[in-house]
């Protein structure tokens, strides 16, 4: 069977049967969600989405209803305290406990409740007589519970991590649990955290290990005397699937309500055991908290509920009372989480089972998966794809690429660790050393930094909620299928059908029969973790100018300055050299009435303003088509016969800017810069254009940004202006041609058949400077450059997105050319490189750069 046939829903169904609920699905996401329309959301582990019909209940509610502070005892107070208990009442309810067995404690989030006992936890120290506390923790634990242990060793607790593998291997083993005399004999408190769920791989521990932790009977209770806690982290774990305390009886479990519903958000809460609860103390009190203290004696005595006790300040109230329509909604649309378990696991299975059977033409596998097993049940698997896609050479695709290419299908998934810095070890077989390398190498949690030395740093995560549809499966394995697979797709129909073999009773049919007819496997089953080449270094030593080559010398043949920044280009034949790059070049920027920078990422018609800036008379020049023209986005500027009147801004001496205008505050990526704004008359303008209340600011004088951070020259700090990352940005036609190439290959097998020509292509990548080279990405390998009497240093390569995609004529949007740029380089998106002014002692001034220019270059010797 080939990869479109099985991407129907048919073929779907014949494999597993739960999909959706009641009524027709698709026609509840388009009346429950309809701002997903377009979208494809698989980030459901990160946060889950809210249902339009529980927030128009919420916000009937509290339109109706006076809801008053729970601490005063009025009408509107009294109110609200008995809603509030409702609401943890309905908490309990979800997680099948009553009052008499737990209590629920609201805090701002999970990390809330996980901070709340690491503080209140009675943390002891080792002395003669007795052992330490030990704070112990599976491996495969979010970042949040691991730091616990930094309260738990400043009280004298020794932290233990423990691997999945010890604990379970201590379960097969049936050890006994130690002598109750013996046990009795040490109280010493020690505290035990594992996941329900693993946010990294959605695999699923066995609740049992709770009792079996108390009991002494796992690992490592069985090995060390005391009292033992458990502390369960059911976030992860409860946005698709029940949980039972009633089978756990765990003493501590904390949750996140956004997981769970969407909405509302900021809001957690820990459940404890009561018999569990007496253990807990605290040092701060707050309001509410105090059954009696004074203000001028150290004396305080707690309520004595637990909640109240904990609860510190004023709750949140009417995000608890949200809570109410959360449960309400979800139940009317689902029937409840056994019916969401088996819909989401369903789509994940069949989205497992294709993807890891997806081959390139070669035969080879498009996707190295990290699971613990085959999706065989959902009482041991969640909805949650971890993975990395390869190349049709073996070699891992880093996350950031996936993830820029998803963004350009509007496909939103997760890439990186995920917080689980000990599952990414595990699954990527990433060592201590190569974790603190790494950091060294300038890679943090979070950042786009995704292979180092051609190892990845990270994977690509896909997670499914109670609304996914089997249309949110097909548009990924057809994005990954356009995007990642060597043509002709191939399906491995072997591995396929054992996958399907490995299906649950829930899944199977009396009657069904294989889906596919079992093929050889001409590759094998080859799937080991590859390990990619390492990208070239540069910027390090140096050769002499290269004049080997035989061809023309380089020539600089554009010149594009862009005064405000994501604004179109203003191209000229000569040009000052400013402090900051090109004078005037990103000196502006518009920004929301946030005050955040506007980019044409979220409003690409600042494309169609166009600035000139006239250094003879003082003026910055703004000219735009007119509100008839520029919001359909489809015609090309140059054909405009309609434009607004022109906005003049005057080119007046920085001196002056601070003492005439008003000052103001913005970022650039992540620099604080300050900023002028340029008034009223130039507000109207650009609001009027743009149909939403924006201003134009420009650089203050004052303002320095500091370029060496960004770029690894090793020379002298470069002044930058409201730039991204350098003063220059350089790209080769030769580099162009390749791009230009690969669209027109792509397209005999696309149905988009419009061309890009050189120009439109050049205009995209928004360079300051266009050479004439001779070879595609040679300037990747470039250390130095001398154009006319400048001197210039590379500092790097740069990194596209999907700005690249809008088409600088009008605005639209093609994949076409970030899809041909990836087609075409391993590793990073990259594309042109980055230049830094060189200035050195007694070495004449460069006042100006002018196109024609002969360009000469020093290359990277990557033996030195």
């Amino acid at each position: 069977m080939d990869f479109s046939r099985l991407c129907t829903l048919g073929t779907f169904r014949e494999v597993c049967t739960h999909y959706g609920y009641s009524g027709n699905l698709e026609d509840l996401v388009q009346e429950e969600f309809p701002r997903l329309k377009g979208v494809t959301y698989l980030d459901h582990a990160g946060a889950t989405l809210y249902p339009d019909s529980a927030v128009r209940e919420f916000s009937r509610d509290i339109s109706r209803n006076v809801y008053g502070n729970p601490h005063s005892h009025n009408p509107s107070s009294k109110l609200t305290h008995d809603t509030v208990d409702r609401v943890r009442y309905r908490i309990l309810q979800h997680f099948h406990a009553t009052p008499e067995e737990y209590s629920v404690i609201f805090t701002s989030g999970c990390t809330a409740a996980l901070k709340l006992v690491a503080e209140a936890f009675p943390w002891v120290a080792p002395t003669a007589a007795e052992p330490g506390s030990l704070f112990c923790y599976l491996t495969d634990n979010h970042t949040s519970v691991v730091g616990i242990r930094g309260p738990a060793s400043a009280q004298g607790a020794l932290p233990l991590p423990v691997s999945p593998r010890d604990v379970e291997g201590r379960a097969r083993d049936g050890a006994p649990g130690r002598d109750g005399d013996r046990r009795g004999a040490c109280q010493t408190p020690h505290l035990f955290c594992y996941p329900a769920q693993s946010n990294f791989s959605g695999r699923k521990y066995p609740l049992g290990h709770a009792r079996g932790i108390r009991a002494g009977r796992l690992y490592p209770a069985c090995e060390h005397r005391g009292r033992w806690f458990v502390l369960l982290d059911a976030a992860s774990h409860a946005g698709c699937s029940p949980l039972d305390l009633q089978r756990c009886a765990a003493d501590f479990v904390p949750v996140s309500f956004y997981k769970m519903f969407g909405f509302p958000t900021g809001l957690g809460a820990l459940l404890v055991r009561n018999q569990a609860a007496g253990c807990l103390r605290k040092s701060y009190f707050g309001g509410g908290t105090a059954a009696a203290y004074l203000a001028g004696e150290n004396y305080f005595v707690p309520t004595a509920n637990l909640s109240d006790r904990f609860e510190d300040g004023t709750i949140s109230f009417l995000d608890i009372i949200a809570l109410n329509h959360s449960f309400d909604a979800l139940q009317r649309i689902t029937g409840g989480m056994d019916n969401i378990q088996l819909h989401a696991f369903g789509l994940a299975r069949y989205t497992h089972m294709l993807l890891s059977s997806l081959c390139h033409g070669n035969g080879r596998p498009v996707a190295q998966m990290y699971t613990q097993g085959q999706f065989e049940s959902p009482s041991t698997q969640g909805a949650i794809l971890n993975f990395n896609l390869l190349d049709c050479h073996g070699h891992i695709i880093g996350y950031s690429q996936v993830d820029k290419l998803a963004s350009l299908y509007n496909i939103h998934l997760r890439t990186g660790c995920f917080c689980n810095t000990g599952a990414c070890q595990h699954f990527l077989d990433i060592t201590d050393q190569a974790v603190k390398k790494n950091l060294q190498a300038g890679h943090v949690c979070g950042d786009s930094i995704d292979l180092v030395d051609g190892k990845p740093t990270g994977s690509v995560r896909v997670s499914f909620g109670y609304m996914s549809t089997f249309d949110n499966c097909r548009s990924f394995l057809n994005f990954v299928a356009d995007c990642f697979v060597e043509k002709p797709v191939r399906v491995d129909q072997v591995k396929l059908e054992n996958l399907r073999q490995t299906q649950t009773a829930m899944c199977r049919t009396s009657n069904q029969k294989p889906l596919i007819e079992p093929v050889a496997n001409e590759q094998g089953d080859e799937t080991r973790r590859p390990t990619e080449p390492p990208l070239d270094e540069y910027g390090g030593h140096s050769s002499v100018v290269d004049t080997s080559h035989p061809k023309s010398p380089y020539t600089l043949t554009n010149i594009y300055i862009y005064p405000i920044k994501s604004c179109a280009a203003f191209e000229v034949c000569e040009w000052p050299v400013g402090a900051s790059g090109l004078l005037y070049d990103r000196s502006w920027m518009v920004v929301n009435s946030n005050g955040v920078c506007l980019s044409q990422k979220r409003e690409p018609r600042l494309c169609q303003i166009l600035p000139q800036v006239h250094l003879s008379s003082g003026q910055l020049t703004l000219r735009a088509p007119g509100p008839n023209v520029h919001r359909c986005c489809t015609q090309n500027i140059s054909q405009t016969k309609h434009w607004m009147d022109n906005l003049l801004v005057p080119l007046e001496s920085l001196a002056s800017l601070k003492t005439s205008q008003r000052v103001c505050q913005s970022k650039v990526c992540g620099d604080r810069v300050e900023t002028v704004d340029c008034g009223a008359e130039a507000a109207t303008w650009l609001s009027d254009f743009l149909g939403e209340p924006c201003r134009l600011i420009r650089q203050s004088p004052d303002s320095v940004r500091d370029g060496k951070k960004r770029l690894k020259t090793g020379a002298s700090s470069a002044v930058l202006s409201l730039v991204n990352e350098a003063q220059y940005l350089l790209i080769n036609r030769a580099s162009v041609d390749l791009i230009q190439e690969q669209i027109r290959s792509r397209q005999e097998f696309s149905e988009d058949r419009q061309p890009l020509d050189t120009q439109n292509l050049i205009s995209r990548f928004r360079a300051n400077l266009v050479i004439a080279g001779v070879e595609p990405f040679e300037e990747d390998t470039w250390s130095q450059l001398i154009i006319g009497n400048a001197r210039f240093l590379v500092g790097g390569r740069c990194e596209r997105c999907q700005m690249i995609c809008v088409d600088q004529d009008n605005g639209t949007k093609t994949k076409a050319p970030l899809l041909a740029l990836a087609s075409c380089r391993t590793g990073k998106l990259t594309f042109g490189v980055y230049l830094s002014r060189q200035v050195e002692k007694n070495s004449p001034p460069a006042s100006t750069l002018s196109v024609g220019s002969a360009v000469l270059h020093r290359t990277s010797d990557p033996s030195l």
